[in-house]
């Protein structure tokens, strides 16, 4: 059923709903959670990008410099794209308890690694559904152009989403959605088909500010504005080098990512849990303390994050934040004298064969002091 590009044909306005209609169901049963559709104008989000790279807020993601003008103009990743087609994939798995979230991280022997990356890499799963759609899509009316996107390349896929009506920014710069919160991944496929377009959701924060109040670093410097280079996740993700001692007592045990601001967040009351296999906790990445996945050798951390988000990070930078949670869990009167001694003992035995990176981090550790010693 080719989409008929003449506005003045009733067949054809006919024929794009139904395409519409079967498109929304085509992306439910193929595990995506909601769809829409946006044209490929970036407006003022463009200039938004332009200050914020001018103020150097994207830190050591020399990447999003490089390739700025991609994704202010996603015509130059496909030409001739016309539409994106927007989905959204919730990941909280059925067992993810938001007020156990907060004690593990007030727990300070105990790691805390960002819910999202604790299943499958998203990349991977998002990536191959997307595929599968585009495919069905070309069954269904004929050969088209196109090329699917789930945080691969540089498209600004939150501002996209908002524009769609998948949800509408919060403060703290993440999507957020009445129906979902904030905990699900998006995709794209950007099309030259001329698909109606969505039209925004209206913004539903109102005067609230708890993510900018509990930031850890005050990453959120101002609503909407994030500084990456004091954002946690930033830190333990894409900074790949030391991390600042300014912000190593504030990361407390987050050891990958950080999840503070979305588990404030009043709309995450009503997060949709995710049913899909992909999403569930691997390797006890919920409950497992610093000592265990300090534990972990090169070898074991490659094979148990195989087919991880975390795994891309390598093995230096986890053990650079490991190494940041065991000098805070040092530091916490919260921890027993049998505990305090085993963690220097860990990082003791583990400076000789450490990297220079990991070593320092080790040393920053040791030198800790707390009111017990």
């Amino acid at each position: 059923m080719p989409l008929s590009t003449d506005p003045s044909s009733q067949a054809s306005a006919e024929d794009a709903a139904s395409l519409r209609v079967w498109l929304g169901a085509k992306a439910v049963e193929l595990g995506f959670d909601d769809l829409r559709i946006t044209d490929t104008l970036m407006g003022d989000a463009s200039q938004k990008l332009q200050e914020w790279l001018a103020e150097g807020r994207h830190g050591h993601m020399e990447y999003m410099q490089r390739h700025a003008d991609l994704r202010v103009n996603p015509e130059l990743l496909v030409p001739g794209a016309l539409r994106v087609i927007c989905v959204s994939m919730n990941y909280l798995s059925p067992d993810i308890d938001f007020d156990a979230e907060w004690q593990g991280i007030e727990s300070p022997t105990k790691a805390s690694v960002s819910i999202y990356a604790r299943g499958r890499d998203y990349h991977k799963v998002l990536r191959n559904r997307l595929q599968e759609f585009a495919k069905a899509i070309e069954e269904k009316i004929g050969p088209f152009g196109y090329r699917v996107f789930t945080d691969s390349a540089p498209l600004m896929e939150v501002e996209l989403a908002r524009k769609a009506g998948l949800g509408w920014r919060g403060k703290h710069t993440l999507l957020l959605n009445r129906e979902s919160g904030s905990t699900f991944f998006l995709g794209e496929i950007l099309v030259d088909i001329p698909f109606p377009v969505d039209e925004p959701q209206e913004a539903h924060c109102g005067t609230c500010q708890s993510c900018i109040d509990v930031c850890p670093t005050q990453a959120i410097t101002t609503p909407y504005q994030l500084d990456a280079r004091r954002c946690i996740s930033y830190l333990t993700i894409e900074n790949p080098g030391a991390i600042p001692v300014e912000f190593r007592e504030a990361m407390g045990n987050r050891v990958y990512g950080c999840d503070d601001c979305q588990l404030i967040c009043p709309w995450n009351k009503f997060a949709k849990r995710s049913q899909l296999p992909d999403f569930a906790q691997r390797n006890g990445l919920g409950h497992a303390s610093l000592l265990q996945l300090w534990s972990w050798t090169e070898a074991e951390f490659n094979h148990r994050h195989e087919g991880s988000a975390i795994r891309r990070i390598g093995y230096a930078r986890w053990r650079r934040n490991l190494a940041v949670g065991l000098g805070n869990a040092l530091a916490s009167t919260k921890v027993s004298n049998e505990e305090r001694q085993e963690i220097r003992e860990a990082l003791q035995n583990a400076i000789a064969s450490a990297d220079p990176l990991v070593a320092e981090h080790i040393e920053w550790a040791l030198s800790v002091k707390t009111s017990k010693d």
